[in-house]
């Protein structure tokens, strides 16, 4: 693939924070959203990506990082065959969606309503890498390239293939484990970790420099993953780097979504290509992006190069 450098343009330190940012790339590479009036592409051209393997020049950081992960596993996370870390999210109760004070909410995540998330299940410390991805599909289509940056690039049909192939591989060596994509509910209980704040660590987003790649520090690309720092509950990059996929169809409000921590999809097979809802922001979003209730949509067959995705092991 060749890529084209294009002029530097300054990027407005105003943008929506549901915007897109386009790279200049081939017409395979897709990167913007099914946009609205809401939800806009913004079109600014990244100016001079380099042109080498992104993600990949610090090896030595990267063993290290992981490394130090698997030396220190307590007893709540354990890692499987392909080397993807899980942790053990407990059971529990916790508000969903964003209150009217909220700085930065949007319509549609309202109405703020109690979810009962029923029993624990063990959720990806990190967002699934392209190594990861590549010991179960063998490809990697991700823009950005580097073993332990998050695989992106890939739609949410896409997903849903690794998930049966990952399944089908674990039941072949008898571990016999049950992996999907987290409900929405189960993505943003998790990402709150107990906390009602905007942020699991409050509300000044002039702290998330501390926690997230997202359009003020990530120099418009991904990062390896686990550089900065986790959740409460030793989470990962749950904001930014890369948005991620959740199993949910998107509703436009919350009105009749379920209290239970299901996922919320359409029993009837639907006449177009379903809307998926997507969390967490991204490397081209801003700080209102990675609030814990920021909710972002995309068809399920679009692939982003500012989207990956995050696994549950059920118990």
């Amino acid at each position: 693939m060749v890529r084209t450098l294009i002029p530097e343009k300054t990027i407005s330190a105003n943008c929506k924070g549901s915007e897109e940012i386009k790279l200049p790339i081939s017409d395979d590479l897709i990167d913007s959203s099914i946009s609205n009036s809401t939800h806009s592409s913004l079109g600014i051209p990244v100016n001079s990506l380099k042109d080498y393997e992104f993600c990949n020049s610090t090896n030595d950081l990267i063993n290290t990082s992981m490394e130090n992960s698997i030396e220190n596993l307590s007893s709540n996370s354990l890692i499987n065959s392909i080397g993807m870390e899980f942790i053990l999210i407990p059971a529990g109760e916790f508000d969903m969606g964003s209150p009217i004070r909220e700085k930065r909410r949007k319509l549609w995540e309202s109405p703020v309503h109690r979810v009962k998330i029923e029993k624990p299940f063990y959720l990806g410390r990190y967002p699934v890498t392209q190594e990861q991805w590549r010991k179960v599909m063998v490809n990697n289509s991700s823009y950005f390239k580097g073993e332990k940056c998050p695989v992106e690039n890939v739609s949410w049909t896409e997903t849903q293939v690794f998930f049966r192939k990952l399944n089908a591989l674990e039941d072949a060596e008898g571990i016999n484990q049950a992996y999907r994509l987290p409900t929405e509910a189960e993505w943003e209980y998790a990402a709150r970790a107990g906390t009602e704040t905007s942020y699991f660590f409050g509300d000044d987003e002039s702290k998330l420099i501390e926690y997230s790649w997202f359009l003020e520090n990530s120099g418009l690309e991904t990062h390896m993953v686990g550089l900065k720092k986790p959740n409460p509950w030793g989470l990962y990059d749950i904001y930014g780097n890369v948005g991620e996929w959740v199993q949910d169809e998107y509703h436009i409000s919350y009105k009749g979504a379920p209290v239970n921590g299901r996922a919320w999809e359409n029993p009837f097979p639907s006449v177009s290509t379903p809307v998926r809802v997507r969390r967490g922001g991204g490397w081209n979003g801003n700080a209102g992006c990675c609030r814990s209730a920021e909710r972002l949509f995309a068809a399920q067959d679009k692939r982003l190069n500012s989207l990956g995705f995050r696994a549950v092991m059920e118990v």
